[in-house]
């Protein structure tokens, strides 16, 4: 069982930015595939990052280039840099991984099969 635990959320205006971190149980990291995903109000939830248990990167077409995943295999974390902050990045984001030395999925936001709880990032223009 993976616990994952998202935190570093909150209010910002556009442009601005924001950092989240996902920390988890066990010997996580190095083993599976790691993402974030988000989920507007009234809108399907949607990928916008993975890393796979090599460090091979992946996003989503909304976020290139305002985005960086990354992970710290020694602490358990995973991160979210997120620059140049738009409204329409206003969402729930959600960390999530694969099952144990699962690949990611072809497309940003498959294949996983746990879910933190989630951390509300809010972006006001």
């Amino acid at each position: 069982q993976v616990q994952l635990v998202e935190s570093g959320g909150g209010s910002v205006q556009a442009g601005g930015s924001l950092r989240l971190s996902c920390a988890a149980s066990g010997n996580t990291y190095s083993r599976r595939c790691m993402g974030w995903l988000r989920q507007a109000p009234g809108k399907e939830r949607e990928g916008v990052a993975h890393i796979d248990k090599d460090g091979i990167t992946t996003y989503a077409d909304s976020v290139k280039g305002r985005f960086t995943i990354s992970k710290d295999n020694a602490k358990n974390t995973l991160y979210l840099q997120m620059n140049s902050l738009k409204p329409e990045d206003t969402a729930m984001y959600y960390c999530a991984a694969t099952a144990t030395w699962s690949k990611c999925g072809g497309v940003v936001g498959q294949n996983f099969h746990y879910w933190g709880q989630g951390t509300q990032v809010t972006v006001s223009s």
